[in-house]
C-alpha cells in the first residue's frame, strides 16, 4: 500500500485549474519527492475519470473551479469508499469554508498564499493513511483469530490478572451457559463457576508460581448442571516478560469421563461376577455333602434327634440360595425369554408398588409411543424394577417422587463399546428415578457388588443390586446409574429391542422320592472327597453300584475297564488335568449315545447350551442337589434309555 516511505515516491491527483499555480506547486512536490507521479485535472469529467480508472495516494484540490468546486470533487472521492486524503489548497477557501472541509472529511487545507506547510501537511496526511491502514489490517487479522477461536470446540476465555474477563468465546458460551456481553469485565468467581474453592486457590497458586495450570476441575454452568473440564492454564506475558493475562483454555470432557467411569465399572463387575464364579462352586462343593448327609441322617434318626437334622438342612438351603444368588449376579439368572410388551409391564409393576408406597411418595408411570419390544422374562423384569422402587422409597423416608419410563433409544458403537457385551443398534430404556437422598460418589461404584449394602444389619443381605446386574446381564442389556448427594438417582435398564436370541429354560427336573435303582452301575468322577463320598453312599443306598474315580483320566480308565458299561457317567465339570468339555467328548468318542449326567456348582450359560445340543443332550444338576432330585432324573435317564 502506498506510503511515505523511504524509496517509495507519492502518486498525487492534483484538481487546479490555473496552469501557472499547478506549475508552482508540482515544482515543490518534486523538490520533496523527485519520483513523485503528479496527475492533473481541471474539470469535472476528467477528476471522475481519474477516480475510476487510477488509485492514488493524495488528492490536492482547489476549493473554486469553473462549474465545480472542491466541496463537491470531495464528495465524489468518498462515494468510491477509498480512504485517499483529500487536501485543499487554495487562495480562497476562506475560514468557514475551512472549517466545512474539515467537517466534511478532509485531512488538511493550505493557503496558496502560504505554501512552506505543503510538505508537511501531506506528510502527516501520508502517515495519518498509513496508520489507519495498519490497524486496520490489524483489527482484521484480530476479527479473524476471533472467528477461529470462536469456531474451537474448548471454551478459550481470556482474563487480566485480577480474573477480570477480557474474552469469551461462543464455545464458552455454548459451555458454561453465560453470553460474552454479560460476563465482559467481571471477574470469574462473580459467575460461581468454581464449586471447589480449595482446588481453584491451589491451581491459581501453582499459576502463579510456574506460569501454567493443567488438571481436571468440577465446574458448575449458569443452569446449575455440574459439568467436569479438563482445564490449562497459562500467564500471558508482555513485550517486558511481564505477565499481563491469563488464557484459560477448558475443554468439556463430562460424558468422556461417564463413559470411561461406565466401562471401569463394567470391567469391574465381570472381575467381581467371575471371582464370584469361583467362590459359588466352592461354595456349593462343601453344601451338597451336607445336604445330602442330613437326608440320610434323617432316615436313621427319631424323635427331638430330627430337630437337629432339621437345623443342619435349614442353614445349609439359606446358604445355598445366597450362592444361587451369587451364580445370578455372576452369569445372570436361568429363565425362559418370551417377546413382551415393555409398556404392559412398567404399568403392572406400577399397581404392584403402589400398595407399598406411603400417601407422602408420588409415583408416575409412562412410556413413549410405539414402544418396542423387548424378549425377556417377565418375572424377572418385574423383579428388577420392584427392587428399583423399593430402593428409591426407601431413600425418601420423607416422601417424594417415583418415576419410571420407557422409550426406544438406538446405541451407537462407541456407546456399546462402553459396556462389555452389549451390541450397538435399538434398544429399550427404563429409567428409574427418584428425588431422594441420592447416592454418595464414594459409594456409586461398590452398589452392584455382592453383599455390599448401605442398610443396618439385619435389614438385608445387600444383593439385591448385584441381583439386578445379573439379571440384566442375562438379558443382554446393561445397566447405568447417575446420581448426585441430595439431588436423588437415575437408574436407566438398556435391553436389546425385539430380535435378540432369548436364553432357553433351564429345567432342574425332580423325581419322586421312592425313586432308586436296580443295580445298574453308575461311574461318578468328582474331585471333592467330601462330594464324592456322599454322592456314593446315597447312591448305593438306593440300590445303585458306583464306582468312583477322582479326576478325567482315572474317570476314563474305569470307564474302558468296565465291560458292560455304565448305565448313567455322573461327572463334575470342573477338575483339574482335563476340561469339562474333553471328559464328556472323550466319553462319547468311545460310547456315543452314552448317558451323562453333569454336575457342578458353577457353569457358563454358553457351556450349558453346548452341553444342550449334543446329542443326546448332557443332563445338568446344580450343586447342591437334594437326594431326591438326584435319585428322579437318574431313574428318568435310565427309563428314557431302556425305552
Amino acid at each position: 500500500m502506498p506510503t511515505d516511505t523511504p524509496g517509495h515516491f507519492p502518486k498525487i491527483l492534483h484538481l487546479e485549474d490555473n496552469p501557472a499555480d499547478a506549475e508552482l506547486i508540482h515544482l515543490q512536490l518534486k523538490q520533496e519527492w523527485p519520483g513523485c507521479a503528479i496527475h492533473r485535472v481541471m474539470r469535472r469529467e476528467e477528476f471522475q475519470a481519474a477516480l475510476q480508472h487510477e488509485a492514488f495516494d493524495l488528492i490536492l484540490s482547489d476549493f473554486s473551479l469553473p462549474a465545480f468546486n472542491g466541496l463537491e470533487a470531495l464528495a465524489l472521492v468518498q462515494k468510491t469508499g477509498t480512504a485517499t486524503p483529500f487536501v485543499f489548497l487554495s487562495g480562497t477557501i476562506g475560514e468557514d469554508n475551512a472549517v466545512q472541509a474539515l467537517k466534511c472529511g478532509a485531512a488538511d487545507y493550505i493557503i496558496k498564499d502560504r505554501p512552506a506547510r505543503l510538505v508537511s501537511a501531506i506528510r502527516q496526511a501520508l502517515t495519518h493513511v498509513e496508520e489507519t491502514q495498519r490497524r486496520r489490517r490489524s483489527e482484521g487479522r484480530l476479527r479473524e483469530q476471533a472467528m477461529l477461536l470462536d469456531k474451537a470446540r474448548d471454551a478459550i476465555i481470556a482474563t487480566d490478572l485480577d480474573h477480570r474477563i477480557t474474552y469469551w468465546n461462543a464455545s464458552a458460551e455454548r459451555i458454561y451457559g453465560w453470553k460474552a456481553d454479560e460476563v465482559a469485565a467481571r471477574r470469574l468467581e462473580e459467575l460461581e463457576l468454581h464449586i471447589e474453592p480449595a482446588r481453584f486457590a491451589a491451581a491459581r497458586r501453582a499459576l502463579e508460581e510456574a506460569g501454567e495450570w493443567r488438571g481436571d476441575l468440577r465446574l458448575q454452568r449458569r443452569d446449575g448442571t455440574i459439568i467436569q473440564v479438563e482445564s490449562s492454564w497459562s500467564l500471558v506475558r508482555g513485550a517486558d516478560e511481564r505477565p499481563g493475562s491469563i488464557l484459560f483454555i477448558d475443554t468439556d470432557v463430562t460424558e468422556r469421563k461417564k463413559l470411561e467411569a461406565q466401562l471401569l465399572r463394567s470391567e469391574r463387575l465381570d472381575s467381581i461376577g467371575m471371582l464370584a464364579g469361583g467362590i459359588a462352586h466352592d461354595l456349593n462343593n462343601a453344601l451338597a455333602p451336607v445336604l445330602m448327609a442330613a437326608e440320610l441322617l434323617r432316615m436313621r434318626l427319631t424323635g427331638p434327634d430330627l430337630r437337629i437334622v432339621d437345623n443342619i438342612e435349614t442353614s445349609a438351603q439359606h446358604g445355598a440360595a445366597l450362592v444361587r444368588q451369587l451364580l445370578a449376579f455372576a452369569r445372570g439368572t436361568e429363565s425362559r425369554h418370551t417377546e413382551i410388551e415393555v409398556e404392559e409391564l412398567i404399568h403392572d409393576v406400577g399397581k404392584l408398588i403402589r400398595s407399598t408406597l406411603s400417601r407422602t411418595i408420588e409415583l408416575e408411570v409412562g412410556s413413549q409411543p410405539s414402544l418396542r419390544r423387548v424378549c425377556a422374562d417377565s418375572t424377572k423384569l418385574k423383579q428388577v424394577l420392584v427392587n428399583l422402587c423399593l430402593n428409591a422409597r426407601d431413600a425418601m423416608p420423607q416422601g417424594g417422587r417415583i418415576e419410571i419410563r420407557a422409550e426406544n433409544v438406538r446405541l451407537d458403537a462407541s456407546q456399546a463399546r462402553a459396556h462389555p457385551g452389549a451390541e450397538a443398534g435399538p434398544h429399550v430404556r427404563i429409567g428409574v428415578r427418584d428425588n431422594g437422598s441420592g447416592i454418595p460418589p464414594a459409594v456409586i461404584d461398590r452398589i452392584f457388588d455382592p453383599f455390599f449394602t448401605t442398610k443396618p444389619v439385619g435389614k438385608g443381605t445387600g444383593l439385591g443390586l448385584s441381583m439386578v446386574a445379573g439379571i440384566i446381564k442375562s438379558h443382554g442389556g446393561f445397566l447405568n446409574v447417575e446420581s448426585q448427594p441430595g439431588q436423588g438417582a437415575l437408574f436407566e435398564i438398556f435391553l436389546p429391542a425385539t430380535g435378540d436370541r432369548a436364553e432357553p429354560a433351564v429345567a432342574i427336573p425332580a423325581g419322586p422320592a421312592t425313586a432308586g435303582g436296580r443295580g445298574e452301575a453308575i461311574l461318578l468322577v468328582d474331585d471333592d472327597p467330601a462330594v464324592c463320598d456322599t454322592f456314593q453312599l446315597v447312591l448305593e443306598k438306593a440300590g445303585y453300584r458306583v464306582v468312583t474315580a477322582p479326576d478325567g483320566s482315572g474317570g476314563l480308565a474305569e470307564f474302558e475297564r468296565q465291560a458292560d458299561g455304565f448305565a448313567v457317567v455322573i461327572t463334575d465339570l470342573l477338575m483339574p488335568g482335563m476340561s469339562d468339555t474333553a471328559m464328556i467328548a472323550a466319553l462319547r468318542a468311545r460310547r456315543p449315545r452314552q448317558p451323562i449326567l453333569a454336575i457342578s456348582g458353577f457353569v457358563k450359560m454358553a457351556d450349558l447350551e453346548a452341553l444342550r445340543r449334543l446329542d443326546p443332550p448332557v443332563e445338568f444338576l446344580a450343586k447342591p442337589i437334594m437326594a431326591e432330585t438326584l435319585l428322579g432324573t437318574l431313574q428318568r435317564m435310565i427309563e428314557d434309555r431302556a425305552s
